[in-house]
């Protein structure tokens, strides 16, 4: 018998930029897993920050994603903070790294 996923903690890493199709794969993904009753955490870093106005940010946050964003990969990107996400640093990123029950990275 599988194990519950239900009320699991899912990590999502994004830092490549809009050209790669990685984003896409992150909505699908998350959704999946929100219709099956899992957190999920996205953490946008490096280019992934320019994500940040993406419609398809708009739909995870929709659907209950918690969005976190590398404040420093923003300010070096001139992506003005947003009420969308968390702004902090690599401890954040690490916090979810220690958390989450599973972590995947797109990188």
């Amino acid at each position: 018998m599988a194990e519950p996923i239900s009320g699991k903690k899912l990590g999502i890493l994004l830092s490549t930029s809009p050209e790669r199709p990685d984003l896409q794969t992150v909505v699908k993904l998350s959704q999946a897993a929100v219709s099956q009753g899992v957190e999920v955490y996205l953490y946008l870093l490096d280019d992934g920050i320019l994500h940040l106005n993406h419609p398809g940010i708009d739909e995870l946050l929709a659907g209950g994603v918690k969005l976190f964003c590398c404040a420093y990969a923003a300010q070096k990107r001139n992506i003005p903070r947003s009420d969308k996400a968390v702004f902090g640093g690599l401890f954040v990123l690490l916090n979810l790294l220690n958390t989450c029950d599973q972590f995947i990275a797109f990188n």
